[in-house]
């Protein structure tokens, strides 16, 4: 006879949180975590601004992991004032790429304007790409001080989809921007 016990099923949860950017944030998020007996997966962390975003990915185990877990960022949100939200997620983990397609990786740089990141991604979406992760800054220019808006995205692209004629979309862009746009295969 097979006896299942439901308290060694691990339960993931994303939890994204938002809050002003002191020390220590990242060690009550952490403690938090901890302290309900969860695990830190996967995890992206970052200074927007006055603002520390993080978005995490977590598990642990228990019927009640949910409503334990919604409770302590309940109190974790009246404490530091962070917003903090959470969402159940399917078990496992995404793979890291999308089973028969090709990942590649798209780097830009240029002066900063409107649409470098909506035409970039239109395009890679219409070639059939699946964005993975997007990370982007926006920095001085050394000698000018002219804002400089440098992206990097990596996403899939399906075997069935035409490398070379995403490359012509986003050369396109790169005249009508007057930006420098790579695609790279990875």
């Amino acid at each position: 006879m097979l006896i299942y016990n439901r308290r060694t099923v691990r339960r993931h949860f994303v939890l994204t949180a938002i809050g002003k950017d002191r020390p220590g944030i990242v060690a009550d998020l952490a403690e938090m975590v901890f302290e309900l007996g969860c695990n830190l997966e996967t995890s992206s962390m970052i200074n927007l601004g006055s603002e520390f975003a993080t978005m995490v990915l977590l598990s642990g185990q228990g019927d009640d992991l949910g409503q334990r877990l919604h409770m302590a960022c309940k109190h974790l949100e009246y404490e530091t004032g962070m917003t903090i939200f959470i969402k159940p997620v399917e078990a496992g983990a995404a793979p890291a790429s999308s089973p028969g397609a090709r990942p590649h990786r798209v780097r830009t740089m240029g002066e900063d304007k409107a649409g470098i990141v909506a035409r970039t991604a239109r395009a890679i979406a219409d070639a059939g790409g699946n964005i993975l992760e997007l990370t982007s800054h926006l920095r001085p220019a050394a000698s000018s001080g002219t804002p400089l808006y440098e992206m990097e995205l990596r996403f899939d692209l399906p075997r069935s989809a035409d490398p070379e004629a995403l490359r012509r979309r986003l050369q396109a862009i790169e005249e009508s921007l007057h930006i420098d746009i790579t695609l790279t295969p990875e």
